[in-house]
């Protein structure tokens, strides 16, 4: 074969490996965005619902971590509604009575707990983090956006974000006066009303400006509802409590 032949011979597997290698990259880029478009549920959210890829969150972020709030406050009451049947839906929704955030929202809850104890008072939990699959059931069951989350946009709960709390008095344990009881649908409710006791009236107002310097936005129909800042930099999860108790 001639220097020339040779030479030609090398160009075109050349050419054949990097028409090759294009082919591969592009199938690759597609896969990966298939992937991604499989990833979205039958309401296109994008939910992350296995452990594998909550930990590769954390490994990218350290404020994904969702932590175990009672564990960094001990001096929390949890009061889990969903772990029992005292509850809108009067059934069972959680296996277990626990209550996660996210690692910055544990943090900020745990600086209100400390303002609330040096006035006798402290903090009684009744949800946090809510798998999205419980958020579905409670549209399935209210079909109303005004007080459940829709599937199709998720709740700040899924994101591990959201709490629902009281305020109660540490030498008794008993709580605090407020408009109505927790879950209530009734207008009484809402944080603008004001045909209430103004013990009631106090008591929703302490507890709605102690959140806020800590970074928790009231829920206006609900005023034992609180987000924190910056929850849509958090993605919906789908992880039950037991597989978050597992993860190490």
């Amino acid at each position: 074969m001639s220097n020339i032949s040779i030479k030609k011979y090398h160009q075109f597997g050349n050419l054949f490996n990097y028409i090759k290698i294009t082919l591969l990259v592009s199938f690759a880029a597609y896969s990966m965005n298939y992937a991604q478009i499989q990833d979205k549920n039958k309401y296109n959210l994008r939910v992350i619902d296995t452990e594998q890829a909550y930990k590769e969150l954390i490994q990218k972020n350290s404020s994904n971590n969702l932590v175990d709030i009672k564990k960094l406050i001990p001096s929390l009451k949890l009061d889990i509604r969903y772990a029992g049947k005292n509850n809108f839906l009067h059934e069972q929704v959680y296996n277990y009575a626990k209550a996660f955030l996210r690692l910055p929202a544990a943090a900020a809850l745990k600086k209100v707990q400390k303002e609330l104890q040096k006035m006798g008072l402290g903090l009684k939990i009744f949800d946090a983090y809510r798998p999205y699959r419980a958020t579905v059931k409670f549209y399935d069951k209210v079909k109303d956006t005004q007080y459940v989350a829709s599937p199709w946009s998720g709740s700040r709960h899924n994101r591990g974000c959201a709490v629902d709390l009281t305020i109660i008095s540490l030498k008794t344990g008993k709580e605090l006066s407020m408009p109505t009881e927790f879950d209530s649908f009734r207008e009484t409710a809402h944080s603008d009303y004001l045909n209430l006791s103004s013990e009631q009236i106090k008591n929703r107002d302490l507890l709605i400006g102690v959140m806020a310097k800590y970074g928790f936005e009231n829920l206006p129909t609900e005023w034992w509802h609180y987000d924190f800042k910056d929850w849509g930099k958090y993605d919906i999860m789908d992880l039950s409590f037991e597989q978050l108790e597992g993860i190490k």
